[in-house]
């Protein structure tokens, strides 16, 4: 099976299971929402254990409990622990109960249960939110006399479908396909002020390929203090090796939050699901552990006049906030620059060796003062900015704020012998325009974002493009980021004959003689109207 059917497959099921809700009244409400990403995780589920176990429905069903206990033990975080009754199989033997729709809940509700202790997403409170809603069919479905068929509905759409051995083996990447045809529509328009800003795949990618580069060594720890969906982690780890790194997350979005473990699942990366909270990151932050890597797309522009005051007030404020709190403005408060403390917060989250990749609005890059310089002036004077990448306007469709990634490395000041200098990339001139919805967006080519990577990897000044420069010419600059300041100005010459300079010099000479006739001409109109004034 090709990839092309494996995304086909996976957008039929959800397109069946919508056609459910629709016709039981939930099209677009956002239980739907929850039926469909719930039902899709106890498909794969379903079938991940089966794949794992390498075992069928019926020999489950036999096996002594010992047996059973010991497979248990050897599946470890590969995938969720089933039960026989688990399974859509048995339920398809049950389908024909009275209370059908309460039976799915219930084995539902039994698998979260038994697989807690890997599953479930924290909040900074440290309450769990478990893999699936206690009553999700009988909670969606007002109609009590509907629920059973609905039931037995979602249930005949799973078992029509087969995640076999090769959709596994092969790697196919579920949430991408998942998200990019059905949750991110969810995603955008219902979280509020908290709804968040897909990073587009080019983006994440650049930025991974960049941060990770060639280092292969050990179990990384890797950061996101405003994780959304997970896109940003997800590259990281790939680059990585999802077997050779420990996710770390945190996000007050519960919505994000529970589509991060489920992209953290369908990634074989459950081990990391426990280190999941739901929270707000600055004043409840739960991982004070240093790490090896933080990836992030902060929120730029949000109100927290509600906590700022309580920000100053931490523990730790003076040092995780070197640079201030920003102040709460007489008006336009949801403009308050929130990306600042998200800032302060990763470089505070850094190891010694550690590295960050960090989206910010271009105009950070240049501004003369303030929060933005002080944090640019610690960055520059501890040789920790390993470089910038500006990227192309409408590079995200959701926002018209320009944006540049921030590169910081803690190795970067010459520690292992190298000249610690910083590369700054102008990439605004790249990608192709293209329409989506009413939005205008810039794809970056896979080639535009090889010329991106190669020229901050080794270290190339590409005239209008790309410069190296070190950080003394920085503090010259007045710790100016904008590799345009940086480029050389060139000035052409032209050889010309004495006769040719003779005539240009005449034709500037009777050009200036015309205007300036032009303008007494006008003066002395000008002076006529005036004088033809009266009160």
């Amino acid at each position: 099976m090709t990839q092309i059917n494996y995304s086909n497959t996976v957008k039929q099921l959800v397109d069946d299971i919508k056609a459910i809700c629709a016709h039981n009244g939930l099209g677009g409400e956002a239980s739907e929402y929850k039926i469909v990403t719930q039902m899709f995780l106890y498909k794969f589920l379903n079938d991940k254990f089966l794949f794992v176990t390498d075992k069928t429905y019926a020999q489950l069903q036999v096996l002594p409990e010992a047996d059973y206990n010991l497979l248990l033990r050897l599946v470890g975080t590969k995938a969720a622990k089933m039960k026989p009754q688990h399974l859509l199989e048995h339920l398809h033997t049950l389908q024909d109960k009275n209370d059908f729709a309460e039976t799915f809940d219930d084995v539902l509700n039994d698998i979260a249960v038994f697989n807690s202790g890997i599953y479930s997403v924290h909040t900074d409170a440290n309450t769990e939110i478990r893999l699936f809603d206690e009553k999700l069919i009988q909670g969606s479905v007002a109609d009590q006399s509907k629920r059973n068929d609905f039931a037995k509905s979602i249930l005949g759409k799973l078992l029509l479908v087969k995640f076999d051995n090769e959709i596994f083996s092969e790697g196919f990447d579920f949430f991408s396909t998942l998200f990019e045809y059905m949750i991110k529509d969810y995603n955008k328009d219902g979280g509020g002020k908290y709804a968040e800003y897909y990073t587009p795949h080019s983006v994440a990618k650049i930025m991974a390929e960049i941060l990770v580069g060639d280092d292969h060594s050990g179990n990384k720890t890797v950061y996101d203090p405003s994780a959304g969906s997970g896109t940003l982690l997800m590259n990281i780890a790939s680059k990585i090796g999802t077997d050779r790194c420990t996710i770390y997350s945190q996000d007050i979005s519960q919505k994000s939050s529970n589509l991060l473990r489920l992209n953290l699942i369908l990634n074989n990366l459950s081990h990391s699901i426990n280190n999941i909270v739901q929270g707000n990151t600055i004043l409840h932050s739960r991982h004070t552990k240093k790490m090896d890597y933080v990836v992030s797309n902060p929120p730029f522009k949000l109100d927290f006049s509600e906590w700022r005051d309580e920000v100053e007030t931490l523990p730790n404020s003076q040092t995780r906030f070197f640079a201030g709190v920003p102040n709460i403005p007489n008006k336009d408060k949801d403009k308050m620059a929130i990306y600042l403390l998200f800032l302060q917060h990763i470089i505070f989250s850094l190891s010694d060796t550690g590295k960050a990749a960090v989206v910010v609005p271009t105009g950070f890059i240049t501004a003369q003062s303030g929060i933005e310089k002080k944090i640019r002036e610690k960055l520059v004077d501890n040789k920790w900015l390993k470089g910038v990448v500006s990227m192309p306007s409408n590079i995200f469709a959701t926002t018209g704020t320009n944006v540049s990634v921030l590169f910081i490395d803690k190795t970067n000041d010459g520690r292992d012998g190298a000249c610690p200098v910083c590369t700054l990339v102008d990439a605004s001139k790249l990608g192709e325009k293209v329409k989506e919805g009413k939005n205008q967006k810039t794809l970056l080519r896979d080639f535009e974002e090889q010329q991106i990577v190669e020229a901050f990897r080794t270290k190339e000044a590409i005239e209008d493009f790309s410069v190296v420069v070190s950080y003394d010419e920085i503090k010259e600059k007045n710790y100016s980021l904008s590799a345009g300041q940086y480029f050389d100005i060139k000035i052409e010459y032209v050889d010309i004959t004495p006769e040719e300079f003779e005539a240009k010099m005449k034709g500037y000479k009777e050009n200036l003689s015309a205007m300036f006739a032009e303008g007494a001409e006008l003066e002395k109109e000008i002076m006529k109207q005036l004088e033809g004034l009266g009160l």
